[in-house]
Protein backbone atom coordinates (compact mmCIF):
# COMPACT_ATOMS: atom_id res chain seq x y z
CA UNK A 1 0.00 0.00 0.00
CA UNK A 2 1.58 3.24 -1.16
CA UNK A 3 0.78 6.32 0.90
CA UNK A 4 2.88 9.42 1.53
CA UNK A 5 2.93 10.16 5.27
CA UNK A 6 2.09 13.62 6.43
CA UNK A 7 4.76 15.40 8.50
CA UNK A 8 3.99 17.01 11.83
CA UNK A 9 4.46 20.54 10.50
CA UNK A 10 1.73 19.82 7.94
CA UNK A 11 -0.87 18.81 10.54
CA UNK A 12 -3.52 21.51 10.85
CA UNK A 13 -6.37 19.45 12.30
CA UNK A 14 -6.20 16.29 14.42
CA UNK A 15 -9.20 14.03 14.72
CA UNK A 16 -9.51 12.21 18.05
CA UNK A 17 -11.84 9.23 18.42
CA UNK A 18 -12.58 7.21 21.55
CA UNK A 19 -15.22 4.56 22.09
CA UNK A 20 -16.56 5.55 25.51
CA UNK A 21 -17.18 8.65 27.59
CA UNK A 22 -14.46 7.81 30.19
CA UNK A 23 -11.93 7.74 27.34
CA UNK A 24 -13.02 11.09 25.88
CA UNK A 25 -14.52 13.33 28.58
CA UNK A 26 -11.20 14.81 29.69
CA UNK A 27 -10.06 15.38 26.10
CA UNK A 28 -13.29 17.13 25.15
CA UNK A 29 -12.98 19.28 28.29
CA UNK A 30 -9.60 20.54 27.02
CA UNK A 31 -11.10 21.96 23.82
CA UNK A 32 -11.11 25.76 23.65
CA UNK A 33 -13.75 27.58 21.61
CA UNK A 34 -15.78 24.37 21.22
CA UNK A 35 -18.30 24.02 18.43
CA UNK A 36 -20.55 20.96 18.61
CA UNK A 37 -22.04 19.33 15.54
CA UNK A 38 -24.22 16.21 15.81
CA UNK A 39 -24.29 13.79 12.88
CA UNK A 40 -25.79 10.29 12.96
CA UNK A 41 -26.15 10.54 16.73
CA UNK A 42 -22.44 11.32 17.24
CA UNK A 43 -21.34 14.66 18.72
CA UNK A 44 -18.26 16.10 17.04
CA UNK A 45 -16.51 18.76 19.13
CA UNK A 46 -14.36 21.18 17.12
CA UNK A 47 -11.94 23.62 18.68
CA UNK A 48 -8.36 24.19 19.77
CA UNK A 49 -6.05 22.29 22.13
CA UNK A 50 -2.55 23.72 22.64
CA UNK A 51 -2.99 25.84 19.53
CA UNK A 52 -3.79 22.80 17.38
CA UNK A 53 -7.11 22.42 15.62
CA UNK A 54 -8.96 19.31 16.80
CA UNK A 55 -12.23 17.52 16.22
CA UNK A 56 -13.08 14.99 18.93
CA UNK A 57 -15.82 12.37 19.06
CA UNK A 58 -17.07 9.48 21.18
CA UNK A 59 -17.95 6.83 18.61
CA UNK A 60 -19.44 4.00 20.66
CA UNK A 61 -18.09 0.49 21.19
CA UNK A 62 -17.17 -1.77 18.31
CA UNK A 63 -15.94 -1.75 14.73
CA UNK A 64 -19.10 -0.50 13.01
CA UNK A 65 -19.58 2.46 15.34
CA UNK A 66 -15.91 3.33 14.95
CA UNK A 67 -16.05 3.12 11.15
CA UNK A 68 -19.18 5.30 10.94
CA UNK A 69 -17.52 7.91 13.14
CA UNK A 70 -14.21 7.89 11.26
CA UNK A 71 -15.84 8.14 7.83
CA UNK A 72 -18.11 10.96 8.95
CA UNK A 73 -15.21 12.80 10.56
CA UNK A 74 -13.14 12.59 7.40
CA UNK A 75 -15.94 13.70 5.05
CA UNK A 76 -17.27 16.50 7.25
CA UNK A 77 -14.17 17.85 9.03
CA UNK A 78 -11.20 16.76 6.87
CA UNK A 79 -8.62 16.03 9.60
CA UNK A 80 -5.01 15.58 8.48
CA UNK A 81 -4.56 12.85 11.09
CA UNK A 82 -6.89 10.68 13.17
CA UNK A 83 -5.83 9.24 16.51
CA UNK A 84 -7.85 6.54 18.22
CA UNK A 85 -7.33 6.84 21.96
CA UNK A 86 -8.55 4.74 24.86
CA UNK A 87 -7.96 1.53 26.80
CA UNK A 88 -7.13 -2.00 25.69
CA UNK A 89 -6.27 -5.50 26.83
CA UNK A 90 -2.70 -6.75 26.93
CA UNK A 91 -1.60 -9.68 24.80
CA UNK A 92 1.97 -9.78 26.07
CA UNK A 93 3.76 -10.09 29.43
CA UNK A 94 5.64 -6.92 28.43
CA UNK A 95 2.51 -4.83 28.96
CA UNK A 96 0.82 -4.67 32.35
CA UNK A 97 -2.19 -2.73 33.57
CA UNK A 98 -1.44 0.99 33.31
CA UNK A 99 1.20 0.61 30.60
CA UNK A 100 0.91 2.21 27.17
CA UNK A 101 0.43 0.38 23.86
CA UNK A 102 1.19 2.27 20.64
CA UNK A 103 0.35 0.73 17.28
CA UNK A 104 2.79 0.76 14.42
CA UNK A 105 0.30 -1.42 12.53
CA UNK A 106 -3.28 -2.56 13.07
CA UNK A 107 -5.03 -5.80 12.17
CA UNK A 108 -8.61 -7.05 12.46
CA UNK A 109 -8.26 -10.42 14.16
CA UNK A 110 -11.90 -11.38 13.60
CA UNK A 111 -11.69 -10.91 9.83
CA UNK A 112 -11.30 -14.48 8.61
CA UNK A 113 -11.80 -15.58 5.02
CA UNK A 114 -9.21 -18.35 5.36
CA UNK A 115 -11.68 -21.10 4.26
CA UNK A 116 -11.58 -19.57 0.75
CA UNK A 117 -7.82 -19.13 0.66
CA UNK A 118 -7.08 -15.76 2.25
CA UNK A 119 -4.80 -15.25 5.27
CA UNK A 120 -6.52 -14.50 8.56
CA UNK A 121 -7.03 -10.76 8.89
CA UNK A 122 -6.88 -10.15 5.11
CA UNK A 123 -8.94 -7.13 4.02
CA UNK A 124 -10.25 -7.56 0.47
CA UNK A 125 -10.12 -4.31 -1.46
CA UNK A 126 -7.12 -3.04 0.44
CA UNK A 127 -5.57 -6.51 -0.06
CA UNK A 128 -3.60 -6.22 3.16
CA UNK A 129 -3.57 -7.88 6.57
CA UNK A 130 -1.70 -5.15 8.44
CA UNK A 131 -2.37 -1.43 8.01
CA UNK A 132 0.51 0.90 8.95
CA UNK A 133 0.26 3.89 11.25
CA UNK A 134 2.05 7.16 10.56
CA UNK A 135 5.64 6.48 11.61
CA UNK A 136 6.43 10.02 12.77
CA UNK A 137 3.30 10.11 14.92
CA UNK A 138 4.29 6.75 16.41
CA UNK A 139 7.75 8.11 17.24
CA UNK A 140 6.25 11.20 18.87
CA UNK A 141 3.82 9.08 20.91
CA UNK A 142 6.70 6.95 22.13
CA UNK A 143 8.56 10.08 23.18
CA UNK A 144 5.50 11.41 25.03
CA UNK A 145 5.00 8.16 26.95
CA UNK A 146 8.68 8.06 27.86
CA UNK A 147 8.72 11.68 29.04
CA UNK A 148 5.71 10.96 31.25
CA UNK A 149 7.55 8.00 32.78
CA UNK A 150 5.13 5.37 31.49
CA UNK A 151 6.28 1.95 30.37
CA UNK A 152 5.23 1.42 26.75
CA UNK A 153 5.51 -1.00 23.88
CA UNK A 154 5.02 -0.40 20.17
CA UNK A 155 3.72 -3.08 17.84
CA UNK A 156 0.63 -4.62 16.28
CA UNK A 157 -2.69 -3.76 17.93
CA UNK A 158 -5.42 -6.27 17.07
CA UNK A 159 -9.07 -5.26 16.72
CA UNK A 160 -12.18 -7.41 16.90
CA UNK A 161 -15.79 -7.23 17.98
CA UNK A 162 -15.10 -9.18 21.16
CA UNK A 163 -14.09 -8.21 24.68
CA UNK A 164 -11.20 -10.62 25.22
CA UNK A 165 -11.72 -12.83 28.29
CA UNK A 166 -10.29 -16.14 27.11
CA UNK A 167 -6.64 -17.10 27.52
CA UNK A 168 -6.78 -19.52 24.60
CA UNK A 169 -8.18 -16.96 22.20
CA UNK A 170 -5.74 -14.38 23.54
CA UNK A 171 -2.81 -16.67 22.74
CA UNK A 172 -4.17 -17.37 19.27
CA UNK A 173 -4.46 -13.67 18.42
CA UNK A 174 -1.06 -12.86 19.91
CA UNK A 175 0.66 -15.72 18.09
CA UNK A 176 -1.14 -15.38 14.76
CA UNK A 177 -0.61 -11.65 14.38
CA UNK A 178 2.38 -11.02 16.67
CA UNK A 179 0.07 -8.57 18.45
CA UNK A 180 0.80 -6.75 21.70
CA UNK A 181 -2.70 -5.55 22.54
CA UNK A 182 -6.36 -6.07 21.68
CA UNK A 183 -9.33 -3.72 21.50
CA UNK A 184 -12.53 -3.14 19.51
CA UNK A 185 -12.17 -0.05 17.29
CA UNK A 186 -8.66 0.78 16.06
CA UNK A 187 -8.44 -1.61 13.12
CA UNK A 188 -11.69 -0.40 11.57
CA UNK A 189 -10.65 3.24 12.04
CA UNK A 190 -7.38 2.34 10.35
CA UNK A 191 -9.25 0.73 7.45
CA UNK A 192 -11.42 3.81 6.93
CA UNK A 193 -8.37 6.06 7.10
CA UNK A 194 -6.46 3.98 4.55
CA UNK A 195 -9.41 3.97 2.14
CA UNK A 196 -9.54 7.77 2.39
CA UNK A 197 -5.78 8.42 2.37
CA UNK A 198 -5.82 9.84 5.92
CA UNK A 199 -2.95 9.18 8.32
CA UNK A 200 -3.76 7.55 11.65
CA UNK A 201 -2.34 6.20 14.89
CA UNK A 202 -3.73 4.09 17.74
CA UNK A 203 -2.87 4.98 21.36
CA UNK A 204 -4.09 2.74 24.17
CA UNK A 205 -3.47 2.30 27.89
CA UNK A 206 -3.77 -1.20 29.29
CA UNK A 207 -6.87 -1.82 31.44
CA UNK A 208 -6.74 -5.63 31.65
CA UNK A 209 -4.85 -8.70 30.50
CA UNK A 210 -7.39 -10.12 28.06
CA UNK A 211 -7.84 -13.23 30.20
CA UNK A 212 -10.52 -14.73 32.44
CA UNK A 213 -10.06 -11.90 34.96
CA UNK A 214 -10.33 -9.17 32.32
CA UNK A 215 -13.87 -8.09 33.18
CA UNK A 216 -12.91 -7.46 36.81
CA UNK A 217 -9.57 -5.80 36.02
CA UNK A 218 -11.21 -3.60 33.39
CA UNK A 219 -13.84 -2.34 35.82
CA UNK A 220 -11.22 -1.51 38.43
CA UNK A 221 -8.67 0.02 36.02
CA UNK A 222 -10.74 1.84 33.40
CA UNK A 223 -10.55 5.30 34.95
CA UNK A 224 -6.81 5.10 35.65
CA UNK A 225 -5.95 3.71 32.22
CA UNK A 226 -8.12 6.25 30.40
CA UNK A 227 -6.41 9.05 32.33
CA UNK A 228 -2.96 7.82 31.28
CA UNK A 229 -3.96 7.64 27.63
CA UNK A 230 -5.34 11.18 27.92
CA UNK A 231 -2.08 12.42 29.40
CA UNK A 232 -0.07 11.00 26.49
CA UNK A 233 -2.56 12.47 24.00
CA UNK A 234 -2.35 15.88 25.70
CA UNK A 235 1.45 15.87 25.61
CA UNK A 236 1.41 14.84 21.94
CA UNK A 237 -0.81 17.78 21.00
CA UNK A 238 1.31 20.16 23.07
CA UNK A 239 4.35 19.13 21.02
CA UNK A 240 2.81 19.86 17.61
CA UNK A 241 3.32 23.16 15.80
CA UNK A 242 0.44 25.50 16.57
CA UNK A 243 -2.10 26.09 13.81
CA UNK A 244 -5.19 28.23 14.41
CA UNK A 245 -6.98 27.39 11.21
CA UNK A 246 -10.40 26.11 12.20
Amino acid sequence: MNRTEIRSEEIRTVGIIGAMAPEMEAIKAMVHQPKITEISGIQFVQGIIHGVGVVAATCGIGKIHAAICAQTMILEFHPDLIINVGVAGSLTPDLNIGDIAIADRVVQHDMDASPIGFPQGFLPGLDEVYLPCNSEVVRRMENCAEKLGYHYRTGVIATGDVFMTDSGRKKHVADTFNAISCEMEGGSIGQVCCVNGTDFCILRAISDNGDEDAHRDYTMSLEMAADRATQVMDRFLAGLPAWRSL
